[in-house]
């Protein structure tokens, strides 16, 4: 079978499209026949080597459509012929194939595609975990999506919507400020603009209640000093260092929270796709596809997620 693999950490020119072999399935295992892998920036630090070290050589990607091939001994949930999405695998998600433990899988509704289902595992996941479990977000309250155009944003959008908060999100361009209005939020502002801070501040009325942020290094200081009293910032994504004023956090009593999907436990995930199951089944949630491209440009992809203004989920086709 064909994959994308990995033999050294580095620039996205590293990925290499390959033939190689994948075992039969062990027990508590499924082999999934992949239709679409969801592309993540998390994707891109493992394979620069930054953090999360893989064994090389090794096939990037935890996120995918398709279908169930095959089980192993003790698998219970699924069956040949099955329409799943993936949220993690064994042996990486940029292929044609892969292996993944039971607990890794998840039934896709009839009503989403394949492409659909390879922008789950992760970015929902993601913005889930952010709302509900570190955010602890309520009814009534105001967000601000600091960065709503992305897979994590845009479903942070739709979720936090449904969960009747007020919506505040940020985008790059005309383009993603349309999208985010569509999935729902109330209010958008353009992140590149001076005073899209206190414009947003303004709207919410009594301060933001809850920050998602995906930039903190560029963004957590100033994020600090528009949120209401216990308000809180969770720190979703960064790329370097950032200096705050603590006085900041300490005259409103502000909470900065980091989070990261890897320290979910299973009782964690399974609450999480739980939740997530609802909204597609009551059509609350409903994934962007971006741009899909074909598996051999991995490294497009890779470029794409990193330096252009986010648009929905980046999709791999094998």
């Amino acid at each position: 079978m064909k994959a994308i693999r990995v033999h050294e950490f580095g620039a996205p020119e590293v990925m290499r499209l390959e033939d190689i072999g994948l075992r039969a399935p062990g027990p508590g295992e499924a082999l999934i026949d992949i239709k679409a892998v969801g592309v993540n920036p998390v994707d891109v630090y493992i394979r620069a080597g930054l953090f999360y070290a893989r064994e090389l050589p090794f096939t990037p990607g935890a996120d995918a459509g398709g279908v169930v091939e095959a089980v192993g001994d003790n698998v219970t949930r699924f069956k040949p012929g099955d329409r799943v999405y993936t949220a993690g695998t064994i042996t990486g998600a940029y292929a044609e194939k892969a292996l993944c433990k039971e607990t890794q899988i998840h039934l896709l509704p009839g009503k989403l595609s394949f492409a659909q289902g390879a922008c789950v595992g992760v970015p929902y996941a993601t913005a889930y975990r952010a709302l509900f479990q570190k955010g602890r977000a309520v009814a009534g309250e105001s967000v601000l999506v600091h960065g709503a155009t992305g897979g994590v944003g845009t479903a942070a959008v739709q979720l936090a919507r449904a969960a009747g908060l007020t919506v505040i999100g940020t985008a790059g361009t005309e383009d993603g400020k349309a999208l985010a209005l569509k999935e729902g939020a109330h209010f958008v502002v353009n992140h590149r603009d001076e005073g899209h801070l206190k414009a947003a501040s303004a709207f919410a009325k009594n301060g933001i209640d809850l920050v998602i942020e995906f930039l903190a290094n560029a963004n957590l200081g100033e994020d600090l000093k528009f949120l209401a009293r216990r308000g809180r910032v969770v720190v979703v994504g960064s790329r370097g260092t950032v200096e705050i004023d603590p006085r900041d956090a300490m005259s409103r009593d502000l909470d900065i929270r980091g989070m990261s999907l890897f320290n979910a436990d299973d009782m964690d995930l399974a609450s999480i796709h739980a939740g997530l199951m609802a909204g597609f089944e009551n059509g609350s949630l409903c994934p962007v596809v971006g741009r899909e491209w074909p598996l051999k440009d991995a490294g497009r992809a890779h470029h794409e997620i990193m330096e252009k203004s986010a648009y929905g989920k980046i999709i791999l086709v094998p």
